[in-house]
């Protein structure tokens, strides 16, 4: 019985990672697929780049919505006890896969977004203060460089470094997790960091009305 309920969690995760957010309202709204514009990525950035700030937000919260949810699926398992090491693993496994779905989703031929924001959700499920540390320091990084990439990227990798400060040896699958999800967006980035190296990433144009 623990075992099914757990693979359903898994599922239902994946399902809601899934959720093409940008693709869906770049079609239903706009009549465009966001993968065709922009950087070609089913996310928010390129939501926002080629969309405006109405579409990019709607975006932005729903992917962040989407690892929130998935995160704190385990709250509905009879047998976990909340706040226990086995209770956040599961978290973490619930989280990871809808990022999965994110990136891979179902229903979009497996071609989704970079995962940032639904990685976001899934921390800020998980442990909040982590999430309020990395906002602020990408928004730090953002309006001194301008670069989206270069946020989610030095956000990302500073990940680890907060989980290991306030967990230090108690949740060492969390600290884990940080390293592995610091990876995976310096790997689904390699692009944006070719591009910032050669000098030729886009900047994103903060505190201005997007222009259609």
């Amino acid at each position: 019985m623990e075992l099914a309920l757990i693979i359903t969690g898994v599922v239902v995760s994946y399902l809601l990672g899934s959720m093409p957010t940008a693709l869906w309202v770049g079609k239903a709204f706009y009549g465009i697929d966001i993968r065709e514009h922009g950087s070609g990525n089913s996310g928010a950035s390129n939501t926002f780049r080629v969309l405006g700030k109405k579409a990019g937000t709607i975006v932005l919260l729903v992917d962040v919505l989407k690892g929130l949810t998935a995160a704190s699926l385990v709250r509905y398992l009879p047998f976990i006890e909340i706040g226990t090491v086995r209770y956040v693993n599961l978290q973490l496994l619930f989280g990871l896969v809808s990022v999965l779905g994110h990136i891979f989703p179902i229903y979009a031929n497996f071609k989704g977004g970079k995962g940032i924001a639904t990685l976001l959700g899934m921390v800020i499920g998980i442990h909040y203060l982590s999430a309020v540390v990395c906002i602020v320091l990408f928004v730090v990084i953002l309006f001194s460089t301008r670069y989206v990439s270069l946020s989610s990227i030095l956000a990302s990798v500073a990940f680890p470094l907060i989980a290991i400060v306030i967990y230090k040896n108690e949740e060492p699958f969390f600290v884990a997790f940080g390293i592995a999800a610091a990876l995976m967006v310096v790997l689904t980035h390699q692009k944006n960091i070719v591009r910032l190296v050669a000098g030729s990433e886009n900047k994103a144009k903060l505190l201005k009305k997007h222009k259609r």
